[in-house]
């Protein structure tokens, strides 16, 4: 509108200042330059400390399936920041700038509870998030997908009683390949990966299903089919 001369990057890292300083939430980068930088038809791939990043293929005959739980999210109120200290203080504890310098998620066991769990989920998924960032089968993928649940349910401890419902929905429709939550978790969207051909059927079972355990999600991507 004011034909500013900012670039995508430059949008992306004021929009996080400004959650950062004035809604108080201490969050990364990533939603942010993939609201800037994505588009819909790649997985956008970021390197958080260098703010490097590539557009990368989805898996063949693959997409994605978004529903929102209709449990709304409040960072701010929620225990973000402190799974952020968590964080923080494992790596302070593991003698690291940041916990994607350990490779080994077993390094993180040594730590007191709950910080040996933060830590695992942060190592283990950044070694998943690598691994599929250098290609692999549909299959492989939605396990990674269904792995990353699992740690961030169990590890990171922030899915919450809807999520899991509507994740465990999606991993068994047929069709899907794997789900997990996304974004920080405490409500929100769930993401699954399923084949191109039967992925509309698929997300019409799930939201079915959902809806049937008493839940009233909404079905985002793809677009829900209109009916005459």
């Amino acid at each position: 509108l004011f034909a500013l001369a900012l670039d995508d990057v430059e949008i992306a890292q004021i929009a996080q200042a400004a959650e950062i300083n004035y809604a108080h939430v201490r969050v990364g980068i990533m939603d942010q330059m993939a609201a800037s930088l994505a588009d819909t038809g790649h997985m956008l791939f970021i390197d958080t400390r260098s703010l490097r990043r590539k557009l990368l293929a989805l898996p063949v005959n693959a997409s994605v399936i978004v529903i929102d739980s209709g449990v709304p999210r409040q960072l701010a109120t929620s225990v973000y920041n402190q799974r952020r200290a968590e964080c923080e203080e494992a790596a302070r504890l593991l003698g690291v700038t940041s916990l994607r310098d350990v490779n080994t998620p077993e390094a993180a066991l040594r730590l007191r509870r709950p910080l040996a769990q933060r830590a695992h989920h942060v190592i283990s998924e950044n070694n998943r998030v690598l691994e599929a960032a250098g290609g692999v089968t549909a299959e492989r993928f939605g396990a990674l997908m269904n792995a990353s649940h699992a740690s961030l349910r169990d590890d990171y401890e922030v899915s919450i009683g809807a999520l899991d419902v509507l994740t465990e929905i999606m991993q068994r429709t047929p069709g899907v390949f794997g789900a997990r939550l996304t974004g920080a978790g405490f409500g929100g969207a769930c993401v699954a990966l399923a084949e191109t051909a039967s992925r509309q059927r698929a997300a019409e079972l799930i939201m079915t299903e959902y809806q049937a355990r008493g839940y009233i999600g909404k079905l985002v991507v793809p677009p829900p089919v209109a009916t005459p």
